[in-house]
């Protein structure tokens, strides 16, 4: 394979290909969608400007280590399709570390990924108390559309674009703007419940890769004043009934918290993998 190098929407661009291809390859593989990397985009980061490495073969992106600046460490994720071993990128990611000076990286793993374990071990890398997963379900066994209860009502960017975003508050007035950079944003998809009296009690963004014809949920959240409301399993629903009806086959979701794997499962989501952080932090 050839080296490539590309940063900010070119990098993202041979990225969605790479994770593409690993989709297609294996339906279960790996830990990404294209849509995660392109959620990742929402703000303004100084990865942006950075140049990415890649590897290419007469398909396409077969491998890559994409290092993203997050507010309390670097991501380091190395991404490679089914048959490509991580061992034969993981070197240049140390050294992409240790060039850069960066003091603190994470990387996220498969419980089930013993190589790349092995590798983020042998380089130092400790695992977080954190823990979390991946759930799946198929779209043609998803549930019923829950409405919100009185009071409520569902919207979404279409309806609501001439107002302030509702994940400006967290993500920076750009969030928009930037979301709208990448090729699988879809207003139609960016949902958020209205209180009566216009405020935001919750948000959820939902991604459609028709290439892939997988639907992701990210992110979800409901605000600490409206939870236990059945805000959620709401938002959740008309998301994925969207997703179904523009053609999703697959539906996706991570979970982080006890909570969200509840409310994921509880609509027919089943856990496919648990999956844990790993950090390095320089001496």
């Amino acid at each position: 394979m050839r080296e490539v190098r590309a940063a900010g929407l070119e990098a993202l661009a041979l990225a969605t290909q790479l994770l593409r291809r690993a989709r297609l390859a294996d339906p279960e593989a790996g830990l990404w969608e294209a849509a995660d990397l392109q959620w990742w985009w929402r703000s303004p980061r100084r990865s942006d400007e950075l140049e990415q490495v890649f590897w290419l073969d007469e398909e396409g992106p077969g491998a890559g280590v994409v290092l993203t600046e997050w507010s309390r460490a670097w991501g380091c994720d190395p991404l490679v399709v089914p048959g490509v071993s991580p061992a034969e990128i993981w070197p240049h990611a140390l050294a992409r570390i240790e060039e850069l000076g960066l003091e603190h990286v994470e990387t996220l793993a498969r419980d089930d990924d013993h190589e790349l374990r092995g590798l983020l071990a042998g380089s130092g890398f400790v695992a977080e108390d954190d823990s979390g997963g991946i759930t799946w379900l198929e779209a043609e066994r998803r549930p019923e559309v829950v409405p919100p209860p009185d009071g409520f009502r569902i919207v979404d960017r279409t309806e609501t674009g001439d107002e302030p975003h509702p994940m400006r508050r967290r993500n920076g007035a750009q969030v928009e703007a930037r979301l709208r950079q990448t090729p699988l944003y879809e207003p139609g998809l960016d949902l958020a419940v209205e209180a009566q009296d216009g405020d935001v009690a919750g948000y959820a963004l939902f991604w459609l890769d028709p290439v892939t014809e997988v639907g992701l949920v990210e992110p979800m959240r409901v605000e600490d004043a409206y939870q236990r409301r059945g805000l959620a399993r709401a938002l959740l629903t008309e998301g994925i009934e969207r997703l179904a009806r523009r053609g999703a086959r697959r539906l996706k979701v991570g979970y982080g918290t006890e909570a969200a794997r509840a409310l994921y499962t509880g609509a027919g989501f089943r856990v496919a993998v648990t999956d844990r952080t790993y950090r390095l932090t320089a001496a």
